[in-house]
């Protein structure tokens, strides 16, 4: 019920609403997707651990902004955006996955006691290897009757 809550403070400040679907908003979320992904493979070789966590964090959330864009839905929150991935389209692992990725990102990016090791960066880069290829696959399954319902069910979840 909290996480209810908090999605419609989201949706009654504007930060989410439903929107016309865009291939072309779509196409461009997964270009920045790959261009952080590819980064933050180069950053890890340049043992800039912080700053390749964050772009790999990033990677993941630009795939769910394709993935929403796919379906117009439009999220300018985080959290909420990993809420309402994980509320429509069922993906506990992935949902687990981003969340842990924005933790890292939250740890490494505003404290300077975080130790992280190339070990840990590998990981988190896996892991968002991982969520863009099945979030990808999630993006291709879509097809109109799909959307259609999901945008449904966001909206009976939040009255639009």
């Amino acid at each position: 019920m909290e996480k209810s809550r908090f999605l419609m403070k989201l949706k009654h400040k504007g930060k989410i609403e439903l929107v016309e679907p865009s291939e072309d908003i779509k196409g461009s979320y997964l270009i920045k997707s790959q261009s952080n992904i590819e980064s933050a493979k180069m950053l890890l070789n340049a043992e800039k651990f912080e700053e390749s966590i964050s772009l790999a964090y990033y990677s993941m959330y630009n795939c769910i902004m394709a993935l929403f864009f796919k379906c117009g839905i439009k999220c300018e929150n985080h959290s909420g955006s990993i809420i309402i991935f994980n509320r429509l389209f069922k993906q506990k692992e992935l949902a687990n996955i981003i969340e842990l990725g924005k933790k890292k990102r939250i740890d490494t990016q505003y404290y300077t006691n975080s130790n992280i090791s190339s070990q840990d960066c590998e990981s988190i880069i896996r892991n968002a290897d991982f969520f863009n290829l099945e979030c990808k696959n999630l993006i291709k399954r879509l097809n109109p009757e799909k959307i259609s319902s999901l945008r449904e069910e966001l909206a009976e979840a939040l009255s639009f």
